[in-house]
């Protein structure tokens, strides 16, 4: 206030110069055009309240409050001092100094902002911070910037644009540059970060642009839509570490939420394995389409307990919003095996549709220990779907794997036989829906590469990958979740549907975009002297090179153009209760190796490639060749 006071008398002492052609001391009459300067100004620029916002952060706003405050100041002292004239005052004074006091007014906040970042920016130099780029000068790119210059944690650098019309141009004194020629400018803006805000760009583009950065050796981070965070039930950070999606390698499968809404809405759902990395995201999604109660079922109770209070936050927040809609979460502890306690439950409160994720799925854990995967996987399924059949429930869906097609592991061979478990009862189940859905590796699940090569490539490698020509599909959480409900409402009984993920990802790509896109290169023959060491450590027990999502060939299509259903056999339920009642003689007298036996009978398709590796079998017959295996 105290400037503008100082420039209100300095744009008059000037008009009066330009009018005059001489310096004139403002006293006697010619005083009235400063007095008036003065009680015009003050208060209007006060009313409209350009001193109320923080200077520093003030951008466009701020100078319109400004322009709008000189333009009742201008038309007031226009009106005073030419108008309506003052005796002694020049009548062109009162056109001259509301035009001066506009150009000094800005120029003095244009140089006062300039000032005191200079000042910030000293400041900050005994930190030097990390300079970025911003690939994408959009809606998205600006408001991180502005979010960057008001934290003071980066140094934003420039913008990147593949827009020729925006390619030299700035956006609030940052500028704008071309994608061509981006290794040169990376070096010499001495750039650290890329953050991508391209939220609306197509996966192929995002893929296109990651492969322009993988070289650069720089770290490369994500920003969500603005917009969508707002709006997210369940927000992550603003900005992560590398778009799951972006190493997907495809456009994300889209379900149908009319469907998947009118499925579950208003009734009662059990979600087994509620805790687990699947069972979870099923419970995220159930809830948004507003059942009327979930009963999250787990043996753990610690996920049980964390995924409970996560609902709970989203439905308190949810009910500042839509208070008509209630949902009542039920956590329940207890294991699939046991037949009294999933009786109980379903007795109680009769669910219409049961969602079955409970597994034991860890290939080397399970190949270590297949007594307890078979009791799990089968005949813990077997439990569930069978008091399904018996308290009526609607619609019973199982979660499978992939790895049940021609399985070369006891996990993928006790997944295989839970299949034909519920294909076989799908036979005379009566009022029960059965179906199952097979899909591929989940990123950023529980026992996925993508955590692991994480965590190793912030602990300084070796990045390990058990062979360099493995391949994987892969789909994400919300995918995978997605997938079960959107299948399970066009189940109509003992189909087995497959979700169509495209081509498969080799995982040495993988691993190696992640650590290139983390600023780091890759340690090996081609070059030694890398950032970070590509290991090959070997399969694992009963790891195959390649999975299959189909045994036969010629899936049937259905109503979503990316879900298909399987054609695939399975034994009479006489010969399977006969091949089920040895397998459950052997777990119990625990004979691994007559377990092993027998599935290998039933799950025809079912080739072993390792020996029967469990511990306590190898121990009990003194075998000497145990081998140490990496996990």
């Amino acid at each position: 206030m105290t400037i503008d006071v100082s420039l209100c008398v300095l744009a008059v002492w000037i008009a009066y110069f330009l009018r005059l052609s001489e310096w004139t001391p403002l006293y006697g009459p010619m005083a009235w055009a400063v007095v008036g300067s003065l009680v015009l100004a003050i208060p209007v620029f006060a009313i409209v309240g350009i001193y109320r916002p923080v200077f520093r952060h003030a951008e466009a706003a701020g100078y319109n409050q400004i322009l709008f405050a000189l333009l009742i100041y201008g038309l007031a002292y226009f009106t005073v001092f030419t108008a309506w004239s003052v005796p002694g005052v020049p009548r062109t004074v009162g056109i001259i100094q509301p035009v001066l006091l506009f150009v000094f007014m800005i120029l003095a906040r244009v140089l006062a902002r300039y000032i005191l970042r200079e000042l910030i920016d000293r400041s900050d130099g005994v930190r030097v911070l990390p300079r970025v780029l911003i690939y994408g000068a959009g809606v998205s790119g600006r408001q991180l910037a502005a979010a960057i210059g008001s934290r003071r944690e980066m140094k934003v650098a420039g913008f990147l644009d593949d827009n020729k019309g925006l390619q030299g141009a700035s956006v609030n004194g940052i500028r704008i540059y071309s994608t061509e020629g981006i290794s040169e400018l990376v070096d010499k803006l001495v750039v650290d970060e890329v953050l991508l805000a391209i939220p609306s760009a197509t996966q192929q583009r995002r893929n296109e642009i990651l492969a322009l950065l993988r070289s650069l050796r720089v770290r490369v981070r994500t920003l969500p839509d603005i917009i969508e965070l707002v709006l997210n039930d369940f927000p992550n950070q603003n900005i992560t570490n590398l778009d799951i999606h972006d190493l997907l390698g495809r456009d994300i499968v889209t379900p149908d939420r009319l469907v998947m809404n009118a499925h579950l809405a208003h009734r009662t759902i059990l979600v087994t394995g509620a805790g687990g990395s699947i069972g979870s995201e099923l419970c995220r999604q159930i809830i948004a389409a507003n059942p009327s109660k979930i009963l999250l079922f787990d043996n753990s109770e610690f996920s049980l307990y964390s995924i409970h209070r996560e609902l709970e936050a989203f439905l308190a927040a949810r009910a500042t919003s839509d208070r008509d809609i209630e949902v009542e979460l039920i956590p329940l502890l207890g294991s699939v095996q046991n037949e009294q306690r999933v009786d109980e439950i379903m007795a109680c409160w009769k669910p219409s549709h049961v969602y079955h994720a409970a597994a034991y799925k860890h290939v080397p854990l399970v190949e270590h220990n297949p007594i307890q995967g078979v009791v799990n996987n089968v005949f813990g399924t077997m439990t569930v779907a069978q008091q399904c059949v018996k308290h009526k429930v609607g619609h019973f869906v199982l979660v499978s794997t992939d790895k049940a097609v021609r399985p070369t592991n006891t996990m993928g061979a006790t997944k295989r036989l839970a299949e034909m478990v519920l294909q076989a009862l799908s036979e005379e189940s009566g009022d029960t829906c059965l179906s199952m859905v097979r899909f591929g590796n989940v990123l950023g699940s529980s026992g996925s590469v993508v955590p692991l090569f994480r965590q190793q490539i912030l602990a300084g490698g070796p990045v390990t990958i058990t062979d360099d020509r493995i391949t994987r599909f892969f789909m994400t959480i919300p995918e995978a979740a997605q997938l079960v409900i959107q299948a399970g409402a066009m189940a109509t009984g003992g189909e087995v549907f497959v979700l169509d993920m495209g081509e498969p990802v080799k995982i040495v790509d993988l691993a190696r975009n992640m650590i290139e896109l983390s600023g780091l290169t890759v340690r090996d023959h081609g070059n030694p002297f890398g950032d970070i060491e590509l290991r090959v450590v070997g399969l694992r027990p009963g790891e195959k090179l390649y999975e299959e999502l189909l045994i036969e060939d010629a899936p049937i299509t259905t109503g979503h153009p990316r879900i298909r259903k399987a054609v695939e056999g399975f034994l009479p339920v006489k010969e399977l209760n006969i091949q089920l009642q040895l397998l459950r003689e052997a777990v119990n007298d625990r004979r691994s190796d007559k377990v092993r036996q027998i599935l290998v009978a039933t799950v025809k398709e079912f080739a072993p490639t390792v020996d029967v590796l469990d511990y306590v079998h190898i121990n009990n017959h003194g075998a000497k060749e145990l081998r140490q295996i990496s996990a």
